[in-house]
């Protein structure tokens, strides 16, 4: 083999970026050769020249900022897929120990638990049970002006939905102190300063990667700033903490980020008690090590980079990071950006929209808990940017509901059906075909109702039969009307068989939820309602309760005669 392919030098691009970003943004030559010539064995008997070309790729995609190379892979459509072991679709975790790993839930309590923070809590949880590991509940609560109560309550009750049991919980702004202590030691190692320059001002310098006077300034002064910003000699926007790191850095993040802001804000669990609040990026190297993290499963988004360099200067011990892309689904996106402006716009109801992501609005519509996590564990987790279609969760809460609703007649449109010549009859119904969960008794007397799509396929001389009942032969089609007339008892071949209420029914109007956004743009189809009809025992359902109407679909019921479609 006299050169090395196009297509091979590609293949290799993808293995180095795929390495590069498992590892903080740096590819390791020797991974990357066993990854192509695993891919490609032909290659073997040109080994020597292989090795040339990855160390040359390597070298390159390691000069690339974190986020680059996340975008490039986003190009490459068919990303290798890991070997499976352990728990479904879950890839071993790389130096994981039985019975020592910790890992962790961090949510940011700025807004309501969705399906994506569902997900990676699943895939985190799995772990842990795999490895009889442990679980800390961190809330990330060092932005006062994003953080409400009521979303700390929402990530416990959706994960406690989901069935993730926690080993301990704490919030981050109840380690500010040490938070502090560490903030400190930064400045003390020279590693951090105070810095009064203009927002903007910092901005441009970044951007340019060039320093500011107050980088230059000595440990001792800034250190008195330091404890002049925790006596309250600053005000808001005056002066930040910022990292003194690589200016020169084809990562960004590593540009002197500010590790300290004051946010004059109360904060809903300390209130005004303290002005100095840590960045997300500095505050997690501290929780981390406090709470003995050993493995953090996460998205991509993440400053991976600077995290590691924070960790290694304080002298924190290492710990294993495994990023994958976020979930997401076609047509609902998770951003608050996105989605608040819908509820300000009234175009949904709420948060707990059953159009919405939020857990509150999966539960909302019927989706089951355990539906998430068997969808999460058989789908697994990718670097590769993707959304999933809405139907493959719906065929996992198909498989979980399917055994155990109970089944109910409804329907919608109800056109009159009048049969002549039928014998009064009560008819014992199951509310399952194959699980026993009881039965109700219906009494009819030759008067029913059908759903409108159905009667619309009805025409003189045509015969079908009535579930469960018996069979009809269809005399007058009317608009608002169908007369019939009973033929027989037995089941026949090859006629349609059609769901029914009686004249003791119940109305129920059911909403029927579709994606929020398609081609970009707010579907204003994206709810609709169907009126109908269904059977007399429906009106002793609770709300809440997740039932099936026949040959329509599972529904939750949502309130008195309301029911909201989750899907066929």
């Amino acid at each position: 083999m006299s050169e090395v392919s196009d297509a091979i030098v590609e293949s290799i691009r993808m293995h180095a970026l795929l390495n590069a970003v498992k590892h903080g943004g740096k590819a390791e030559v020797g991974a990357v050769v066993s990854k192509v010539l695993g891919a490609h064995p032909e290659l073997k008997s040109s080994a020597k020249q292989v090795v040339e070309v990855v160390k040359r790729v390597v070298e390159e995609v390691n000069l690339l900022p974190i986020e680059v190379q996340h975008a490039e892979l986003e190009k490459y459509p068919a990303l290798p897929v890991e070997t499976r072991a352990g728990a479904r679709g879950l890839p071993p975790l790389p130096n994981a120990v039985k019975g020592e790993v910790v890992v962790r839930l961090p949510p940011e309590p700025s807004g309501y638990m969705h399906i994506g923070h569902a997900m990676a809590g699943l895939i985190n949880a799995e772990y842990a049970k795999m490895y009889e590991g442990k679980i800390w509940l961190r809330f990330e609560d060092t932005n006062p002006r994003k953080v409400k109560l009521e979303y700390y309550d929402s990530f416990r009750d959706g994960y406690s939905w989901l069935g993730i049991k926690w080993d301990y919980e704490k919030n981050v702004s109840d380690d500010l102190e040490i938070i502090y202590s560490y903030g400190r030691l930064m400045i003390e190692k020279g590693l951090a300063y105070a810095c009064t320059c203009k927002e903007s001002s910092i901005k441009a310098a970044r951007f340019e990667g060039r320093s500011c006077a107050c980088r230059e300034r000595s440990v001792e002064a800034n250190l008195e700033a330091w404890d002049k910003i925790l006596s309250g000699a600053y005000k808001e926007g005056e002066v930040v903490v910022r990292y003194k790191g690589d200016l020169s850095s084809q990562d960004y993040s590593l540009r002197d980020p500010n590790l300290f802001r004051i946010v004059d804000y109360p904060h809903p669990l300390k209130g005004s008690k303290y002005r100095l609040w840590p960045v997300y990026d500095f505050a997690v190297v501290v929780e981390d090590y406090l709470c003995k993290v050993t493995h953090i499963l996460r998205s991509l988004e993440f400053h991976v980079a600077l995290q590691d360099r924070l960790r290694e200067q304080l002298g924190f011990p290492k710990i294993y990071v495994t990023q994958f892309s976020r979930f997401r689904f076609k047509g609902t996106p998770v951003s608050k950006r996105l989605l608040r402006p819908l509820i300000e716009q009234g175009l949904v109801s709420g948060w707990d929209d059953p159009r919405m992501p939020t857990i509150m609005g999966l539960r909302r519509r019927g989706i089951d808990p355990a539906a998430i996590r068997n969808f999460t564990l058989d789908v697994g987790y990718t670097l590769a940017e993707h959304e999933f279609e809405w139907s493959l969760l719906y065929a996992a809460n198909r498989k979980v509901l399917d055994p155990k609703v109970r089944r109910y007649m409804f329907v919608a449109d109800p056109i009159l059906l009048k049969v002549n010549g039928a014998p009064e009859k009560s008819v014992n119904l199951r509310f399952h075909p194959d699980k026993d969960l009881g039965y109700r008794t219906i009494h009819t007397k030759g008067i029913f109702y059908l759903a409108k799509s159905d009667a619309a396929t009805l025409q003189p001389g045509k015969e079908f039969r009535l579930l469960e009942l018996y069979n009809v032969r269809v005399d007058e089609v009317r608009e608002d009307q169908i007369t019939a007339t009973y033929t027989s008892q037995e089941l026949k071949e090859g006629i349609p068989k059609f769901q029914w209420v009686t004249e003791d029914n119940v109305s129920f109007k059911v909403l029927i939820p579709d994606v929020l956004f398609k081609d970009g743009e707010f579907n204003p189809e994206s709810l609709k309602e169907v009126r109908g009809l269904a059977e007399a025992e429906a009106a002793n359902l609770k709300v809440g309760e997740i039932i099936q109407f026949v040959r329509f679909g599972f529904c939750r019921v949502d309130g008195e005669g309301v029911a909201i479609f989750a899907h066929k």
